[in-house]
């Protein structure tokens, strides 16, 4: 015959329970999404503990989060690609780093008086 347990937190021991057991659900109002906001505070203190508090005090101190810019980093790729490549506006080659140090090298002293 099958059986079935749970673990009690209270008694901290495994229990037997019936076969059509159902735990019981937490409805306290909160979307299950939102729970990693529970107890939440900025680092300067103020309570960001719900969605709307994070939002409004993103607002007020001109913050936002990295899903903000979501598809710029993609979006961008290819500028990032010819810039280190040396083909797209002010990417500087290991060539470029050698000719600046032979010219400095090379370059006549002047005499301090």
């Amino acid at each position: 015959m099958r059986r079935k347990f749970i673990y009690d937190r209270k008694t901290d021991k495994m229990v037997e329970v019936s076969l059509d057991y159902q735990p019981e659900t937490r409805s306290d109002g909160s979307l299950w999404n939102d729970r990693h906001y529970e107890g939440l505070k900025a680092t300067d203190g103020t309570d960001i503990s719900s969605r709307s508090k994070h939002r409004e005090y993103m607002k007020r101190n001109g913050l936002t989060t990295a899903d903000d810019f979501k598809g710029e980093w993609a979006k961008n790729a290819e500028k990032r690609a010819q810039y280190f490549q040396g083909r797209g506006g002010g990417a500087v080659s290991r060539e470029d780093v050698g000719r600046a140090i032979h010219q400095l090298e090379n370059a006549p002293r002047k005499r301090r008086r």
